[in-house]
């Protein structure tokens, strides 16, 4: 073993060997893989080894697809078989519901260059012989889906590193993990310690216990995960001798089971309801290539849907019985990517389908150790999707529902009540009263719609239009017409402090920073002039500042925040420190004046003004800016002073129409305003070009982070354009990633979408190819696999000169 090196991968699944073979790949190849026991001894090596290319979000589909490609490759290099048998594979639809998804996944495909196909009953039961098609209404045909060799494949990444100069150690368990004062890394084993530059935490099942090595308490968790396999069976004889091939994949949404055909008989799986976490809270490092004692009793519901569904499995008799662990963080995406504040620390876990994804998780990580920069969006995956605010029950809680869930619809309008309420702030109780539908934004409440009664306050899930829309279009038009009421603790906010903060943002960002009691709006980049950040910043004096973004994204910002900050800069997350609410509409400025101790008129307080003064009894730090596109003010307070607050604008907002509004109100408010959102129009893989971000960067400003990359986008055009369509809906609006087509092309992808209730429209925002954008082309936008008329605007729907917010 090496005394020192310059990566140390620790963990020896699929996982870790595909992050070490892609660091080889990429030119770093004095790096270093320790293993605990063998390859494969915790949960690879008893994975069921199916793969296939469908997922929810795109970009973690594109890397799957990517994960499938790469199989051939490392044969190829290792000379190692990965046992791949590329059989393609049905996804079976039993009800309305579920060929609706499926029609949406097949139109996700089509931007993302997959071949899948919508077919019938009938022709499922042609290609998967073993169904009663009577029990299901339609199915998707993947060609890319099939299974493998668990053992073979974690072998082929490995060898075919060691080929590229990696060096694995087995039998050696990481002990602990020592940061030194320059920021490299004594990793400490039973066999010695070596010294590295980097530490890739890869450990699986034992992801949290190398976690807690530097205090790091990673949201995964353990599930007992279930498959049998049968003996064999005529019926699977008969379909091979018939068509010389095995038995296709299939995957039974409403039996909740995935089958594959194994050796002459089937495997047989299932992500029951009542399932069970393994090892809750600490992972023995004794536990090697165990099994767990089968439970039959706890997936019979799914098995005999399973048999009803697959007669022939009811005559089958079963060989044997997998109970093993798998690891899953609570939305069963990876975790990927460093950890904020630490480092050269990095964490590639939580990866549940490792042969889908294994191969997408070692090509980002590796890019981003060597680049800085995963080279994509890798947003879905990123662990600085959880922050702080996760702990150990609530990981718990949602790790059990998203498994319990796992072949079950997720409807756009659908809010997940495992762990709720989690957080929630000092005015929850009020909104509830007022019958706020309540929503879960990073384990925070928040409102998303406001019912006329108690027993009207809840969703009916749906893809089209459901119990929400009159009431959303009653708050729209209030907002509008009078003057409307938000709450937006659920912001994300920051304050940024010291003697270098100016020059620390002069770099960060590449809009020029506002005088003292003002606010711009600007983009963050990364080095390759992409958007990373898109923010509302405020300067309250010469060295201090405040910045409102997404909440989504703000353990994501912070790390950047806190890698670029210089000495004496503070930069720190105001949380929960700050709460309040946005009032917009053209009423609004007259409940400011009822309110505040200061002149507010338009020539007192202008568009993008801040300023701290009293509300009231109230000190509040107020800017004059909403997402609404209207005439509007953000009112902030600390949490004792919330409830006074929501009391004062109620008392003196009765009279001028004041009504309060949800999260869906304000999408549709911003929708027709064209203004985009971080994680949907603002991600990654876009320049502010693209965007339509220009006015928001400055190309005479020097020496900002990107600034180079983004004059080369800006020297070369931009690829494809975010553009604003009108589109003649019927009973359903895009909810995000449908394809946008032109002249029998697909030309582009929707990023988001609803319905525009003050215009009276169906809106969709989304980007087309540069040389595609053209207001006077027709376009159609599909929804829920019906390509509907769409119109290309050339301006906002609502107040294209945005004569409003200024006035």
């Amino acid at each position: 073993m090496r005394s020192s090196t310059r990566v140390v991968v620790i963990g020896g699944g699929v996982v870790g060997c595909s992050v070490l073979y892609h660091l080889t790949k990429r030119g770093w190849t004095d790096v270093m893989l320790i293993e605990r026991a063998e390859l494969t001894a915790g949960s690879t090596w008893h994975a069921a080894g199916g793969f296939h290319t469908l997922n929810g979000d795109p970009n973690v589909a594109k890397l799957q697809q990517y994960t499938v490609e790469l199989y051939k490759e490392i044969e190829a290099i290792s000379g190692q078989s990965c046992g791949l048998h590329l059989t393609g594979g049905v996804m079976l639809a039993g009800t309305r519901e579920r060929m609706e998804w499926l029609k949406m996944a097949h139109a996700r495909g089509r931007y993302l260059g997959m071949h899948t196909e919508i077919i019938s009953a009938a022709e499922a039961k042609r290609l998967m012989p073993l169904i009663d098609e009577a029990k299901f209404v339609g199915a998707m045909y993947d060609p890319f889906e099939g299974h493998l060799d668990p053992y073979g494949t974690t072998h082929a990444y490995a060898k075919s590193a060691k080929i590229n100069g990696a060096e694995i150690v087995l039998r050696n368990r990481v002990i602990d993990t020592r940061q030194r004062a320059d920021g490299t890394w004594d990793v400490i084993t039973e066999q010695g310690t070596v010294h590295a530059e980097h530490v890739v935490n890869a450990g699986g099942l034992w992801a949290r216990e190398c976690g807690r090595m530097i205090g790091l308490e990673l949201p995964i968790l353990a599930m007992e995960h279930m498959y049998l396999l049968t003996e064999d069976m005529p019926e699977v004889a008969e379909i091979n001798a018939a068509t010389g091939k095995e038995v296709i994949t299939a995957l039974d949404f409403e039996g909740e089971i995935y089958t594959r055909q194994e050796r002459g008989g089937m495997l047989l799986g299932t992500y029951e309801k009542a399932c069970k976490p393994w090892s809750e809270k600490t992972t023995p490092w004794d536990f090697g290539q165990n099994l767990l004692e089968p439970d039959l009793d706890r997936i019979a519901p799914s098995l005999e849907v399973g048999f009803e569904h697959f007669p022939a499995y009811a005559r089958a008799g079963i060989r044997r019985i997998i109970n093993g662990p798998f690891t899953f963080a609570p939305d069963g995406n990876p975790l990927v990517g460093p950890i904020r504040g630490v480092q050269n620390y990095w964490v590639a876990c939580g990866v549940m389908a490792g042969f889908s994804q294994g191969g997408g998780v070692g090509l980002a990580l590796s890019n981003w150790i060597v680049d800085g920069d995963p080279g994509f969006d890798v947003f879905g995956m990123d662990v600085a999707r959880y922050g702080d605010w996760t702990t150990l029950g609530h990981t718990n809680a949602k790790v059990r529902e998203n498994y319990s869930r796992r072949f079950r619809i997720r409807f756009p309008n659908e809010e997940l009540p495992a762990a709720r309420p989690f957080r929630t702030t000092p005015v929850y109780d009020r909104l509830v009263g007022m019958n706020a539908v309540m929503g879960d934004l990073c384990g925070l409440e928040h409102a998303l719609w406001f019912a006329p009664s108690p027993e009207e306050a809840k969703d009916d899930f749906s893809f089209r239009r459901s119990n929400d829309f009159a009431h959303v279009g009653a708050e729209c038009r209030a907002v509008r017409e009078a003057v409307g009421l938000l709450e937006i603790s659920n912001f994300a906010k920051y304050e940024v402090t010291g003697a270098g903060a100016e020059g620390f943002l002069d770099r960060l960002l590449p809009n020029r920073l506002p005088a003292a009691g003002r606010m711009v709006l600007t983009p963050m980049l990364n080095p390759a002039g992409r958007l990373i950040g898109d923010f509302t910043v405020g300067r309250l004096s010469d060295e201090r500042f405040v910045i409102f973004g997404s909440s989504l994204a703000e353990a994501y910002h912070m790390r950047w925040f806190l890698a670029a900050a210089p000495a004496g800069v503070s930069v720190r997350s105001l949380g929960l420190g700050l709460t309040g609410f946005q009032i917009a509409g053209p009423k609004s400025r007259e409940l400011m004046t009822r309110i505040a101790a200061r002149d507010v008129s338009a020539a007192g307080f202008r568009f993008m003004d801040v300023a701290e003064f009293d509300l009231g009894t109230l000190p509040a730090l107020v800017g004059r800016v909403t997402y609404t596109g209207d005439l509007g003010y953000e009112l902030w307070v600390k949490p004792e002073h919330q409830r006074t607050l929501l009391d004062l604008l109620v008392a003196n907002g009765a009279d001028l129409g004041l009504r309060p509004f949800g999260a869906r109100a304000l999408n549709s408010l911003r929708l027709e305003k064209s203004f985009g959102s971080w994680s949907r129009e603002y991600r990654p893989i876009y320049t502010p070009w693209e965007a339509r971000l220009e006015r928001f960067v400055s190309t005479q400003k020097t020496g900002y982070i990107g600034r180079d990359a983004l004059l080369a986008a800006r020297d070369k055009g931009p690829e494809r354009l975010l553009n604003t369509f009108v589109v003649d809906a019927l009973d359903a609006d895009v909810i995000g990633d449908e394809p946008i087509w032109r002249d029998g092309t697909v030309v582009g992808w929707v990023t988001s979408g609803g319905y525009a209730h003050a215009s009276g429209v169906s809106v969709a925002l989304g980007y087309v190819e540069a040389g595609a954008s053209d207001p006077s082309a027709a376009y159609e936008i599909e929804i829920i696999g019906e390509r509907r008329p769409a119109r290309l605007l050339s301006e906002p729907l609502f107040d294209p000169k945005g004569s409003r917010m200024r006035m």
